[in-house]
């Protein structure tokens, strides 16, 4: 390039820093927020379950724990290690009267401190009563064995009509479903399905009734035999669908251990 050429670009260089520098003209200034800390949230140490505990379940090192909880979400209800630090030792041998999941906080009202001797009796719901009744051990009576703890149940009774049995010269026996979506308690000593397992059927179920439901099934048990129906959890706690009934109010004799139909005259 000529020499001329870059004095000429030179000066028009020189001439443009100079009219930018004379404009007053700076580039916009960058502004950049600095967000502010987040508050501290302050912490309490809550008791809870350092595993899923199922119903029945006696309390001690490998079954609690502390864990830190947000203050403000501490209630009361919650046992806080600032106000019963011996807390542990407390619930020690205490038995769980409802289930609990993985780091959830403990409840007074859903344990039983002492002894498990009175557990049934813990978990019973104000005005109920339990009641046991006798079942085949190989599960004839029982839904094959399938029935367990917390099912809900209908309860028929079978038993021989003295009357019917006369007219017949042979011993007819009449079926009828005395009691209708009744919570079953315990099987045999079992009250809990342990593990996803079915539980071993025992010689009886203990059944959850009212006084005036306790007094019927006692009565009969005396007077025939009685045998438990499995209902759907579906069907658990919904109103009851009328019965179907047998056409012209028939009866079941048993001729030469024959079942069969006949019309109650």
């Amino acid at each position: 390039m000529k020499p001329a050429r870059l004095i000429i670009a030179g000066v028009a260089g020189v001439a443009g820093l100079i009219a930018l520098l004379l404009s007053g003209r700076q580039p916009a200034p960058i502004t950049v927020t600095v967000p502010e800390p987040a508050p501290e949230v302050k912490r309490a140490e809550v008791l809870v379950a350092k595993r899923d505990l199922p119903m029945g379940t006696a309390l001690g090192d490998e079954e609690l724990a502390w864990m830190p909880w947000p203050a403000e979400l501490a209630q009361n209800a919650m046992i806080q290690r600032a106000a019963r630090p011996n807390a542990l030792e407390e619930f020690k041998g205490a038995i769980t009267r409802q289930s609990f999941y993985a780091n959830e906080p403990i409840r007074e009202e859903k344990v039983i401190k002492g002894s498990g001797s009175g557990f049934l009796s813990a978990i019973l719901p104000s005005g109920k009563r339990a009641i046991a009744i006798s079942i085949d051990s190989r599960g004839a009576t029982s839904a094959g064995g399938f029935i367990l703890p917390n099912d809900f149940v209908d309860v028929i009774t079978t038993r021989r009509d003295p009357e019917a049995s006369q007219r017949a010269g042979v011993d007819v026996f009449q079926s009828s479903t005395v009691l209708t979506n009744v919570r079953v308690l315990a099987i045999g000593q079992n009250i809990q399905e342990k593990n996803g397992e079915r539980v071993v059927v025992g010689e009886t179920a203990t059944l959850e009734l009212d006084p005036a439901q306790a007094e019927l099934v006692t009565l009969y048990q005396r007077t025939g035999s009685l045998a438990l129906a499995l209902r759907s959890m579906a069907d658990a706690n919904k109103p009851d669908e009328s019965r179907a009934r047998s056409p012209a109010h028939t009866v079941t004799v048993v001729r030469f251990g024959i079942a069969q139909e006949v019309p109650n005259r």
